[in-house]
């Protein structure tokens, strides 16, 4: 790809969620409002009216009908997205799993946000912390450019795998945060992600197929066994289709990113938009001689426990930055390094309902001299 065909453009994350959207072109996508995800709806909608696109927008009555209505959209056959936040993606809940359990590729951009109570509608993970084993693959986005590109990326690996995939931004940090970024030519995407083919689907008359069917005892297990097999397969084929993406658009994804790793005795792990102050925070201690990297994590679930072992197996310190907790339990991304390695291991909480997060703060952590579980 040479850079005459990409197009440099200032978007929000949530515009450059819907511009990606607009020159995949889903056949449907059934939408209802709810900050800070609105803006995306709000863009694609307008696209539609302006005859930009031919997609079929279904406005309903709850995230929990937008979910229903996109698995029927699926089941029969049509290429279907949707976007939600917080509460709305705490509402969808029972549809998420029938969603995973169908197979169906649907492709849902999340701004994440908090959850009530108290109301707060700023940027945390705890929404999709709450949907993380609902058998959705995640994919963590740190800015705009994250967001465009993999939401091309997700729709392209959910009809690969034949399993919904969530999109994954922070709530205004990046939905509402105006960057520049690179975009590809619409006819450079409609080829990459290719047209929808879906192997069984409710409308196909000729072989007719059931959704959503009677499992018991004898066979349920059989369901979820197979379930799980596709999902770890996902991390390959999220590999695989990056490093096509990479081919088109010159830009490189993993299933984490590794920033000054190499000869790092401590390693701060972190997802979503914070990485950007961590990089700073990591370039900064760096110039003082301290040997420090970061961990980016972008590929959630499924989780590569094998590849995040063999990054960390020389850090002799670990600290997991967590934008979520775990009630009653240790947060979540935690949990899951604990389960990778035998390492010293730290978990600190931050960024709660949205409260800012300051480089030295993240300097502080690296250096051992911030004691407490939480960045208050």
């Amino acid at each position: 790809m040479t850079e005459k065909n990409n197009k440099r453009i200032a978007l929000t994350g949530g515009y450059a969620a819907a511009y990606a959207l607009k020159q995949i072109e889903p056949d449907v996508m059934p939408v209802y409002p709810i900050t800070p995800q609105t803006p995306i709806i709000e863009t694609y909608a307008k696209f539609c009216a302006d005859g930009e696109v031919e997609t079929e927008m279904i406005e309903v009555e709850s995230e929990h009908s937008a979910i229903s209505a996109a698995v029927g959209a699926s089941a029969a056959g049509a290429r279907t997205v949707t976007a939600t936040s917080s509460q709305g993606l705490a509402l969808m809940n029972e549809i998420l799993y029938i969603t995973s359990g169908m197979r169906l590729p649907i492709l849902m951009l999340v701004s994440a946000r908090a959850l009530a109570a108290p109301l707060n509608i700023h940027g945390d993970h705890s929404d999709v912390m709450g949907a993380r084993d609902a058998g959705w693959v995640q994919i963590f986005c740190e800015n705009p450019q994250e967001v465009y590109d993999k939401t091309i990326i997700g729709m392209k690996l959910a009809e690969t795998v034949k399993l919904p995939v969530m999109v994954i931004m922070d709530g205004f940090n990046t939905s509402h945060s105006v960057e520049n970024l690179e975009v590809l030519d619409d006819k450079t995407v409609k080829k990459f992600v290719g047209e929808y083919n879906p192997e069984k689907y409710l409308l196909d008359t000729k072989n007719p197929v059931t959704f959503g069917s009677l499992a018991l005892q004898n066979v349920y297990m059989e369901f979820k066994i197979d379930q799980e097999e596709a999902t770890q397969k996902a991390i390959a084929e999220y590999m695989k289709i990056a490093k096509e993406y990479e081919k088109i658009s010159g830009r490189k994804y993993n299933l984490f990113e590794e920033y000054e790793t190499k000869d790092a005795d401590k390693i701060l792990i972190i997802m979503g938009s914070t990485a950007g102050t961590a990089k700073d925070a990591i370039d900064d201690l760096r110039k003082k001689g301290k040997k420090v990297g970061l961990i980016k994590l972008e590929l959630f679930r499924s989780f590569p426990y094998q590849e995040m072992s063999g990054a960390l197996k020389n850090a002799k310190e670990i600290f997991v930055m967590d934008r979520a907790q775990s009630i009653g339990s240790k947060p979540p991304l935690y949990s899951e390094i604990v389960n990778t390695t035998k390492g010293e291991i730290r978990s600190i909480v931050y960024g709660l309902g949205g409260r800012d997060v300051f480089k030295k703060q993240i300097e502080e952590i690296l250096m051992g001299k911030f004691k407490d579980n939480y960045l208050i």
